[in-house]
């Protein structure tokens, strides 16, 4: 049984640019696509139980009620997290890193560019 000699290389494993690069870059594609689950989202927590609550005020033009608020953001968010996590779970195949940190990075780039317009409207608005 031969065994490996100490000049011998060690297998090789990607660089962690390569490693996080396609994750990184098709979270954020897929955090573009959900600004507008989360725009709506934001729109009904802040007209209905945050303002229940006292928290907010509701939108004076709003009086459908919550169905179609419901029959809208049921399906939206079933479609986004369900893109979402057959994409990562993808991904995370054959990625030499830890399941918990892969789907805690993911989980923050995808929500990066709604954050972000959230801090332009900020800072313009």
């Amino acid at each position: 049984m031969a065994s490996q000699s100490s000049n011998s290389p060690s297998p090789a494993r990607p660089s962690a640019p390569r490693t996080w690069a396609l994750p990184i870059a098709l979270n954020l594609a897929i955090g573009v696509v959900a600004v507008v689950p989360l725009g709506f989202l934001m729109f009904f927590l802040s007209s209905f139980p945050l303002a229940a609550l006292g928290l907010t005020s509701r939108e004076p033009t709003e009086n459908d009620g919550m169905l179609p608020w419901a029959i809208l953001l049921v399906p939206m968010w079933a479609l986004l997290l369900g893109l979402w996590g057959s994409v990562n779970a993808w991904l995370r195949e054959g990625r030499p890193v830890a399941g918990r940190r892969y789907w805690s990075v993911g989980a923050a780039v995808a929500l990066v560019p709604f954050l972000t317009l959230i801090a332009l409207i900020a800072v313009i608005g």
